[in-house]
């Protein structure tokens, strides 16, 4: 910031969101082309975009051109975190499925707490276009390993491949699967972008369930965004030091993603070693959801309460530590239980949860200093509690009756 001449916190904080806007909006591309040719070519071209915005950004000569690279790394590096989702439920059973959306997960999450860290020392030894550079090398890196290794996973487009190689193989032109039979590609293409906010706005469970999740990363995104700040003028933390200060939220994400991945998929083991037929609100049974919907609020009122008061540092970061803990227990839970309830459309899902999530992902930390500046610490984080505590009703009502609200509610899609 002081190269460009801007000494605005504002505008600080709009690099962080403006890369967080670019998720809002990538999805809504994103999904319906993976539900149309499938995964595979938009992971690779995903990330060859990705890593050439981020050599630009490298390369930024004023703030405007740094945060035009930055929403197109955004709008690129969102691929995987659309459709990861989708080529989980592409290729696990239900059973294992928990498991294997919290290690997919684990990336996205851990990164905004363990970059700042390794940051804070790269910026301190090397310079702020250090940071651009080791993430396009990095990402240059798997370009080629994608090219090579990646194999497609959407069951129609391989229907599809499998269908071109027999036309091939007997010259029996009439061969066609599904996708080839229903209509022409613009049709395709029409119907799967309409998906995801066809999803968002006719389907109660995935709106409400998304609106749990835009709120709970907003939150996230807005202590993210002031844990710097925090921590250097309450607690005296240096530049390098302060990029310690993400560590209790990424410790907490693991055990929430982690622990909450592996418990919902033993829940599903044990419902069909009884026989029963799993039901996608198995995945948000109270015994889960309500402890971590309530360890939200806490940590949220017991870090601002004891950052005003002066308790000593490591308190508040316990407290951020318990609420990642909740806040990712209970995503977890949601993002398998909307997977397993529409498996087939699991990348339109994840787009239609990316609006509202990187909307206010993007927008709540902009806000975040002045609310702080308005009412304190203690009462900033205190309103950011009531409003997680007013949300915990929706993932028991949800477990109660959601068979009967996604029976009820059932557009086509």
């Amino acid at each position: 910031m002081h190269e460009f001449h801007d000494h605005s916190s504002i505008t600080a904080t709009f690099l962080l969101s403006i890369y967080v806007l670019g998720f809002a909006f990538g999805p809504l591309l994103v999904a319906p082309i993976s539900e149309v040719y499938g995964r595979r070519y938009l992971y690779i071209y995903g990330n060859i975009l990705f890593t050439g915005f981020t050599v630009g950004a490298a390369l930024s000569k004023s703030i405007g051109y740094l945060l035009a690279f930055r929403l197109l790394m955004g709008l690129s590096g969102v691929v995987p975190l659309t459709i990861g989702s989708g080529s989980i439920a592409d290729m696990m059973p239900s059973e294992k499925r928990g498991r294997a959306v919290s290690i997919w997960a684990l990336g996205p999450l851990l990164g905004p707490c363990v970059g700042p860290v390794a940051g804070g020392y790269l910026i301190r030894a090397a310079g702020w276009r250090w940071v651009f550079w080791l993430i396009s090398i990095l990402a240059g890196i798997f370009i080629p390993i994608s090219i090579l290794g990646l194999r497609e996973t959407y069951p129609p487009t391989l229907l599809k491949h499998k269908a071109s190689r027999l036309r091939k193989e007997t010259g029996n032109q009439d061969i066609r699967s599904r996708l080839e039979q229903e209509s022409s590609i613009s049709q395709k293409l029409h119907l799967a972008a309409l998906r995801p906010i066809k999803l968002l706005v006719t389907t109660p469970v995935v709106t409400l369930n998304a609106l749990y999740i835009a709120v709970s990363y907003g939150i996230l995104y807005l202590l993210i965004a002031s844990f710097t700040f925090v921590f250097k003028e309450h607690y005296g933390f240096d530049e390098a030091s302060s990029g310690l200060s993400f560590l209790p939220a990424g410790i907490g994400m693991v055990i929430g993603v982690v622990g909450f991945g592996q418990l919902t998929d033993l829940i599903v083991k044990r419902t069909k070693a009884k026989g029963l037929a799993h039901k996608p609100e198995d995945r948000l049974k109270p015994v889960m959801t309500v402890p971590c919907g309530l360890a939200m609020p806490v940590g949220l009122f017991l870090y601002g309460w004891t950052v005003q008061n002066g308790v000593h540092w490591i308190v508040p970061m316990l407290a951020v530590l318990v609420m990642c803990v909740g806040l990712m227990g209970t995503m977890t839970c949601i993002q398998n239980y909307l997977i397993d309830a529409y498996p087939q459309y699991a990348a339109s899902v994840t787009a239609a949860l990316a609006i509202l999530r990187s909307l206010l992902g993007a927008l709540l930390p902009l806000s975040g200093l002045e609310m702080y500046a308005a009412l304190g610490l203690g009462w900033g984080n205190s309103l950011l509690g009531f409003i997680a505590l007013t949300l915990v009703p929706i993932l028991v009502a949800f477990y109660a009756f959601g068979e009967r609200i996604r029976g009820r509610f059932n557009p086509k899609l």
